[in-house]
């Protein structure tokens, strides 16, 4: 990276809002006395996955889902909130980062998801490109371990040093996600475009106020009745 992209991916923006009192404050209790930069993600990774509930239920009429302070205000996301949270608390730390976008399919969501959504593949997934020494990896902090718990799934680990994106395989052997397509990173979270692509590809999903609901407790009946 050049300085000017290096010092851009360090500054804070409208959604990834690095520069908001409650996301510096966190991140340096979160990073206290770690030694290197690599530390410093790894931490900040496992604070937004598991301190951060994952909700797929959220208002996406509400651009604030997007926002890295309010989601962390709230202490529940989806992917895209919870990566623009890290995304945000890494440039607070000075570690570049922007949030990444990508199309998946996910094999083991609950009834309830998939009759929402309409379809086992989530456009727009967010994750998050981090540099660290010689480049970039890729990390996706979006499933807490509460969660991954009732789904089957080891919960989604990071050292700090390779990509993280998501588990291919539950416990079982079974499919859990899979990338199809990669739409690249972004400085900011792109919100007015993904509240227009929610709303015309999930419009049961996308309803003002949110569908409300818990997904764990969704998670908790047995592996196989999670489909319709």
């Amino acid at each position: 990276m050049t300085d000017t992209e290096i010092r851009l991916l360090r500054s804070p923006a409208e959604y990834v809002d690095s520069d908001h009192p409650a996301i510096r404050s966190w991140a340096g209790e979160v990073t206290a006395g770690a030694g290197s930069a690599t530390e410093k993600a790894r931490r900040l990774y496992d604070a937004v996955r598991d301190c951060i509930r994952y909700d797929p239920y959220v208002d996406y009429t509400d651009r604030e889902v997007f926002r890295a302070s309010s989601v962390l205000q709230a202490g529940a996301g989806y992917c895209v909130g919870k990566a623009a949270l890290y995304a945000a608390l890494c440039r607070a730390v000075g570690l570049p980062a922007r949030v990444g976008l990508a199309d998946v399919r996910n094999h083991l969501a609950t009834p309830r998801l998939i009759e929402a959504v309409g379809t086992d593949v989530f456009a727009f997934h967010g994750y998050v490109d981090v540099h660290l020494g010689a480049g970039w990896v890729k990390v996706t902090p979006t499933f807490n371990a509460s969660l991954c718990a009732k789904l089957g799934v080891a919960p989604l680990d990071f050292d700090g040093t390779g990509d993280a994106l998501l588990q291919a395989y539950d416990s079982e052997g079974r499919r859990f996600m899979e990338y199809l397509r990669d739409h690249g990173g972004f400085f900011d979270v792109p919100t007015k475009f993904l509240m227009a692509e929610m709303a015309h590809l999930y419009p049961k999903l996308s309803q003002p106020g949110g569908l409300r609901g818990s997904m764990e407790v969704e998670a908790s009946r047995p592996h196989d009745d999670r489909h319709p």
